[in-house]
């Protein structure tokens, strides 16, 4: 099933500069994983060394839930629902 993730602009360098990219899978974990196979340099920049769980700072979200308030990866995907990666941003005065 078909579904769009948005790009946020600190990772469309490694997505051809594309702000959105569609792909398939029926789970949030299922898209984002034909993401970084189609865009393989994407991958370390969203997944932990071992590939499997994401890295901490990248929120994911599906219309306007955070999957960590769903069901993770396993989350649920209608086909054209769209999946927003959000990393965090630090910074700030000190």
């Amino acid at each position: 099933m078909a579904v769009t993730i948005q790009i946020p602009t600190a990772l469309r360098n490694f997505t051809n500069r594309q702000g959105e990219v569609a792909v398939e899978g029926a789970t949030v974990g299922a898209a984002l994983s034909a993401l970084a196979q189609a865009y393989p340099d994407l991958k370390q920049h969203i997944y932990q060394e071992e590939g499997t769980e994401l890295r901490s700072f990248i929120n994911v979200f599906v219309g306007d839930s955070n999957i960590k308030k769903l069901k993770g990866l396993e989350t649920p995907l209608a086909q054209g629902e769209t999946v927003m990666l959000v990393p965090a941003i630090a910074g700030g005065c000190g």
